[in-house]
């Protein structure tokens, strides 16, 4: 059996499979939940629209199918419509994927009235069909309500997108627009997505768009306070250029002071710019691996970036080089002299006797000031001891005189009385 003869009864073995399945999804079987239009699919390349309809309606009548795939089937807007027509009422699916058809705007207003009864959809895939910014538009304004968590519109065709922030889709957690022309007005848009306090996304997938530098810093300038984003893919951006890439490792590890370091993002847990620059995405990698999780906070996933980086001379200095920052002051100058001792202990302990040298050399005037100023806090205490026992004297002083004229007044008040009364007396008498 040649390749095309095993092509041809693969078919035939898929068309009876899916009538099979087709006529148990009928009878609303209960152990039938996914429902694929096979992988070759050339029978149902030959539908008539009409039949399309009444899968549909068979698949909105049934209670149990939770999945539906009708991806790399070539199929056109007029199939798809009819197969919504019939597919409006169904409420039972929860992923729906579609990639690689013929499909474009016509197909996905067709869609709305589905997508609007769905009350389960979590995955919805249309990548590489050609539904445009008005399809985008319309998806995205339909599924304001809905249950939505995965959004997949790769290689759509779409050239620029909207971002109400009143619409944003409340549970959406991965949106995936690689390989369309998403460009600096685009990062604009999802800019506002990404300040969305609502917002509950953490997958962000924009591989292969026509995003440059300028968008890099919007996108960033808005990760800087995001805690939601985990990942942002943005590989094979060719506008992106090192001062870009740049950008993206001073977000997550940014060396210019240590305060910048513990106020760096500690969310993402994946950014990827480009595999080509092995340095760069290596020193984002190294900076993501600290980030915040179920075990781990804000607080300490940034000090082990200020253990890890900025304690580590050499590492330090490769950041400071590859980021573009001027740093002018030993890094030890920043530290607080008192801290010196333990900060020189974690040194030691994390990169070992040739770091702790380094910092030793780095941190001298600060050690020797901790001397100067143990001396000086020692006279100062020693002096305000001093003062403090001068004026208890006095204050001792000034009590005893005022006792002393308490009882003062108190005696002449007693002579007073005695007198008064003597001379009552002798009226009486």
């Amino acid at each position: 059996m040649d390749d095309f003869e095993w092509m041809i009864a693969e078919d035939q073995r898929e068309q009876q499979e899916f009538y099979q399945n087709l006529l148990r999804a009928e009878m609303n079987d209960p152990t039938l939940t996914k429902m694929t239009f096979g992988l070759f699919g050339h029978f149902v390349y030959v539908m008539e629209e009409e039949e399309f309809e009444r899968i549909g309606d068979i698949f909105a009548r049934n209670s149990h199918i939770v999945e539906l795939f009708l991806g790399d089937l070539n199929l056109r807007d007029g199939n798809m419509q009819s197969l919504f027509r019939g597919l409006t009422r169904s409420s039972s699916i929860q992923k729906l994927a579609m990639p690689s058809n013929r499909i474009g705007i016509e197909t996905i207003r067709s869609m709305v009235p589905f997508l609007k009864n769905a009350s389960n959809l979590t995955f919805l895939n249309v990548c590489h069909n050609n539904i445009s910014s008005e399809g985008f538009k319309v998806l995205w304004r339909t599924l304001i309500d809905s249950p939505i968590e995965a959004l997949h519109c790769a290689g759509c065709g779409i050239d620029s997108i909207q971002i109400d922030i009143g619409s944003i889709p409340p549970k959406l957690d991965i949106l995936s627009m690689s390989r369309n022309n998403i460009n600096t007005d685009g990062c604009r848009e999802l800019a506002k997505l990404l300040q969305c306090k609502s917002s509950a996304l953490t997958e962000l997938l924009l591989v292969e768009s026509r995003i440059d530098d300028e968008g890099v810093a919007i996108l960033v300038a808005v990760l800087e306070n995001n805690t939601s984003l985990t990942q942002l893919s943005l590989q094979k951006n060719e506008g992106i250029t090192m001062k870009g890439k740049a950008l993206l490792l001073k977000l997550v590890n940014d060396v210019s002071s240590i305060v910048a370091t513990l106020q760096s993002n500690h969310t993402l847990q994946k950014l990827t710019v480009d595999e080509d620059s092995k340095d760069i995405q290596r020193h984002i990698n190294h900076a993501v691996d600290y980030h915040v999780d179920e075990e781990k906070d804000a607080e300490e996933a940034g000090r082990e970036k200020v253990i890890q980086t900025q304690l580590n001379s050499v590492e330090r200095a490769k950041l400071v080089a590859l980021q573009g920052v001027d740093c002018p002051f030993s890094l030890y100058s920043e530290i607080d002299p008192l801290y010196l001792p333990e900060v020189l202990e974690l040194v030691h302990e994390y990169h070992g006797m040739s770091e702790l040298y380094v910092a030793l050399k780095s941190s001298t005037p600060g050690l020797i000031s901790i001397v100067n100023r143990k001396e000086y806090i020692l006279q100062q205490r020693a002096y305000h001891a001093a003062l403090v026992a001068e004026h208890a004297g006095i204050v001792e002083d000034l009590d005893a005189e005022l006792a002393a004229i308490e009882e003062g007044s108190q005696v002449a008040v007693s002579g007073s009385n005695k007198r008064r009364r003597t001379a009552l007396d002798e009226v009486h008498n």
